[in-house]
C-alpha cells in the first residue's frame, strides 16, 4: 500500500532531485517528488528503507538510493532533506560522505528538519563557501500533511534560491513561504511549536474536565468546533484524546526536541515562555509514563 495520497500536480519542468532521510515525514515527503515526474535519488541511514522506498516507486521516475549522502546528492538540482535534529544535519552534510561535498556549484540544500537556527546559518555559510545554496525550510502538518501532500513550509535563506525550489517543493506542500534570511525558517516553525503546545494543553485539561463532569464529549467537541474554541488540534485530536488513541504520528519524544530549540532560543533572545515551559515539563512526565512514542495529544494521560 502506497504511503503517499496522490493528488493533482502543476506541472513543474522535471529535475534531479535527491532526498535525504526516509522517516515518517521524508519517506511520502520524497514519494511526492516521484510521483510528480521528478528524477529522485534517496539516502537513508538504513538502506532497507531506502529500498523499500524504491520498490514503492519505481514508475515513472526511476528512483534510486544512494550508500551515502554524497552520493546521494551527486548530479542533484535540489537536495531536500529531512532528519531528526542539529547532530543529524551535519552528519548528512558536512565532511567527506556528506551532501555538500558531492553537489555542484549553484545547487540548492533544502533542510525540512526541526533544527536550531543556529545550525540553519552555520550550514548556511559553509554551502556558500563552496558555492551552494541552503534554505532552511522546516514542515508542519504532520504525518498526514506529509502523506497527503499537504505541509506547511517555512522557509529562510536568499530570494532565488528559494525562488528556484517553490515549484518543486509544491508537489508535497499546501503552502511554502519565505519568511525571511537564514534562520526564519526554524524560528516561524519554533513561534508554530509555541502554540501548539499551549493548544493542546488547554484542549487536554477542557475535554479532562468534561469527561468528569459526564458529558458527551463527542457531542461537546461538535458543539463547541462551531465556535471560538475551534482550531486544528480541536477538530483533528479532540475526540481521539477522549477516545485514549495515541498513535497519530509526531512523538512526544520530537515535541521535547522542538520545545528544548525554543526554550534554548528564548534564553537568548529574553522572550519570556512560561506557559510553554510548563508544557514542556508536562511532556517530561508523559515521557516518565512510558509515552515517548505517543503523539503530543498524550498530554491528557497526566489528567485522568
Amino acid at each position: 500500500m502506497s504511503n503517499i495520497n496522490v493528488r493533482a500536480y502543476e506541472p513543474t519542468p522535471a529535475r534531479k532531485v535527491a532526498f535525504l532521510g526516509l522517516g515518517v515525514m521524508g519517506y511520502p515527503m520524497a514519494g511526492h517528488l516521484a510521483a510528480a515526474g521528478h528524477q529522485v535519488k534517496v539516502y537513508n541511514r538504513t538502506a532497507a528503507k531506502s529500498a523499500a522506498w524504491c520498490k514503492e516507486f519505481t514508475q515513472g521516475a526511476r528512483p534510486e538510493f544512494a550508500e551515502t549522502p554524497r552520493l546521494a546528492a551527486q548530479g542533484a538540482d535540489i537536495v531536500f532533506c529531512c532528519v531528526g535534529n542539529d547532530d543529524d544535519l551535519r552528519s548528512v552534510t558536512l565532511g567527506a560522505d556528506g551532501a555538500f561535498a558531492g553537489m555542484e556549484p549553484g545547487a540548492i540544500f533544502v533542510d525540512h528538519t526541526t533544527a536550531s537556527a543556529d545550525v540553519a546559518r552555520e550550514l548556511y555559510g559553509a554551502a556558500k563557501n563552496l558555492g551552494l545554496s541552503f534554505v532552511d525550510a522546516p514542515v508542519s502538518g504532520g504525518q498526514a500533511g506529509a502523506q497527503n501532500g499537504a505541509l506547511t513550509v517555512m522557509c529562510g535563506g536568499d530570494v532565488a534560491a528559494f525562488e528556484a525550489v517553490q515549484p518543486v517543493a509544491m508537489a508535497f506542500s499546501r503552502a511554502f513561504t519565505r519568511m525571511g534570511e537564514s534562520g526564519a525558517g526554524q524560528l516561524t516553525k519554533m513561534v508554530n511549536q509555541i502554540c501548539i503546545a499551549g493548544l493542546v494543553q488547554g484542549l487536554a485539561e477542557a475535554i479532562a474536565f468534561g469527561q468528569s463532569a459526564g458529558l458527551d464529549m463527542n457531542q461537546v467537541l461538535d458543539v463547541i468546533g462551531k465556535g471560538a474554541a475551534q482550531s486544528w488540534q480541536l477538530d483533528n485530536r479532540g475526540k481521539t484524546m477522549a477516545a485514549g488513541q495515541f498513535d497519530f504520528g509526531f512523538a512526544v519524544d520530537w515535541m521535547r526536541k522542538d520545545l528544548g530549540l525554543v526554550l534554548e532560543e528564548a534564553r537568548r533572545n529574553g522572550a519570556r515562555l512560561p506557559v510553554t515551559a510548563l508544557v514542556d515539563q508536562f511532556y517530561a512526565d508523559v515521557q516518565q509514563m512510558g509515552g515517548r512514542r505517543w503523539d503530543t495529544s498524550s498530554l491528557i494521560k497526566r489528567l485522568r
